[in-house]
């Protein structure tokens, strides 16, 4: 008898929305994560202690292709990444599942449409509580049914922005988001972008999905367990994970241990029956690398910024078009709050002057797609992960914030000081693990199941074929619940293996 009917590697976003969604259904299900619970102490609302000194920084460092040694900020935790996230739980447009033409190239979209992920998408939204309104962005794709919950309210500085925003010729929309506003106010009044969530007020992957599945008592999470590797017979069944708690074995394995453990997982699985690592007969594993190009911009005034939490509006007028031949340029939201101290800690600007700024500025995001590229990678070197990003379609990027500082010098801002992100903070990787309909060209099929692994399946962010140009949290979400109803109806049928 195996120790689980199903082995779910990771806790985050994917992990637990798919343990959440398979409980019902009465499989043992165990959760394997590496890391532990966040607990609550006041260092988890102290910007000083989290932007300065790093205190939930983690430890682990990979290698550049050069081979210098680099902090990612990747988090290990139960939740995982979600536990910091600004908790946006936005759908990819339309346009985003169709092949695209970009200023730095093209994309080559997805091999499953819009309308065949919408109702995942609206389940995921109803298990996440998202609070949002519909009607304010013409690029919003069609929803089956509304948002579970009214949005989060603007403070009132940024309901004077969103109409002048408006007066400027813009369609500023109501960010969806997953937060209890009063629970996690009633903790400290500060925003949650990169805040850690110790007390629930986040709907994250702990809170929500993982909270849900461990309500059933056929379903176990076990913390502190790293997976070393996976074992697969000659036929290619996956047959037992080596773990830092022993052999585990299983029936069904999942991977959701993010964009980089994924690949890493299954390229540290080689052997001589598979000398390219498990899962990877395209050559694909670990290839098409994305990471969102991003940049912090604040759009300075005379007028005081007295906001606490700030992140409840966005646009998306230069989505899909807006480039100098009408290419898509991305998205822009607003960050959460940026106080002195996390100016200061950023910039390195004396407290002093970082206080000034942040008092007349307002912070926002500012966001463009990523292009697939086989040699923007992750691989091993000697046992330790290399990540190779090669940035695209910066041009883009360059662009939409040009755009933006125009817009709010016509909204009243005159002055903007932006800086972009580097790849010490990840900006939603994604696509080293891609989906798709060729096995000769994927590692995975729409339903997330591997080609060469008949109970292997992938349920993170690894599988996205493009990155779009929003954050993947709710389309993770929607992803994984695809994933656990292949899986139940795998199961139901017999087939549970190639």
């Amino acid at each position: 008898m195996t120790d689980a009917d199903v082995v779910i590697v990771g806790s985050g976003m994917g992990g637990a929305t798919l343990a959440a969604a398979l409980a019902p259904g009465g499989r043992r299900i165990l959760i394997l994560e590496r890391g532990e619970r966040l607990n609550d102490s006041p260092e988890a609302r102290d910007a000083e202690a989290i932007f300065a000194r790093g205190h939930y920084r983690p430890e682990e460092t990979w290698l550049t292709p050069e081979g210098e040694r680099f902090n990612p900020g990747n988090y290990s935790c139960v939740g995982g990444n979600t536990k910091f996230y600004g908790a946006v739980l936005m759908r990819y447009r339309a346009e985003d599942f169709a092949p695209r033409r970009h200023m730095g190239g093209d994309s080559p979209g997805w091999p499953l449409s819009y309308a065949e992920i919408e109702p995942w998408y609206q389940k995921a939204e109803a298990l996440y509580r998202v609070r949002g309104a519909l009607g304010h962005d013409p690029t919003e794709p069609e929803h089956s049914g509304p948002y579970p919950f009214p949005p989060v309210p603007d403070e009132p500085e940024i309901a004077d922005l969103r109409k002048r925003l408006a007066a400027a010729g813009l369609h500023p929309a109501h960010l969806p988001l997953g937060v209890d506003l009063d629970k996690w106010l009633a903790r400290a009044a500060t925003p949650w972008d990169a805040f850690p969530d110790t007390t629930g007020g986040k709907l994250d992957a702990e809170s929500v999905g993982l909270a849900e599945a461990l309500r059933h008592p056929n379903v176990a999470l076990r913390t502190g367990v790293t997976v070393e590797r996976l074992e697969a017979d000659e036929s290619g069944r996956i047959t037992a994970l080596l773990t830092s708690a022993g052999r585990i074995t299983s029936d069904q394995v999942v991977l959701a241990a993010g964009a980089v453990h994924t690949p890493v997982l299954l390229l540290r699985s080689a052997t001589e029956r598979f000398p390219a690592g498990l899962a990877n007969r395209s050559d694909q594993v670990g290839r098409n690398f994305m990471n969102h190009n991003c940049s912090a911009l604040l759009a300075l005034s005379a007028r005081r910024n007295r906001t606490v939490y700030q992140k409840t509006l966005y646009l998306n007028d230069w989505y899909s078009s807006g480039g100098p031949n009408g290419e898509p340029l991305g998205n822009v939201q607003l960050l959460g709050r940026v106080s002195g101290p996390i100016l200061a800690a950023q910039t390195g600007l004396p407290l002093a002057v970082a206080r000034f700024l942040s008092a007349h500025a307002i912070d926002f995001y500012v966001m463009s797609e990523d292009l697939p590229d086989p040699e923007s990678r992750v691989t091993l070197s000697g046992g330790e992960i290399v990540l190779n990003w090669t940035r695209s379609n910066w041009n883009a990027h360059e662009t939409l914030v040009a755009r933006l500082k125009a817009a709010l010098k016509r909204a009243g801002f005159p002055m903007t000081l932006s800086k972009p992100f580097d790849r010490r903070t990840p900006s939603h990787q994604c696509g080293t693990a891609r989906m798709g309909s060729d096995p000769d060209t994927s590692v995975v099929s729409p339903w997330g199941r591997s080609h060469d692994h008949g109970n292997l399946w992938i349920a993170d962010a690894s599988v996205l074929p493009t990155s779009a140009a929003v954050n993947p949290s709710l389309t993770i979400a929607a992803h994984a619940l695809r994933v656990a109803d292949a899986m139940a109806r795998a199961s139901a049928s017999g087939v549970v293996a190639a």
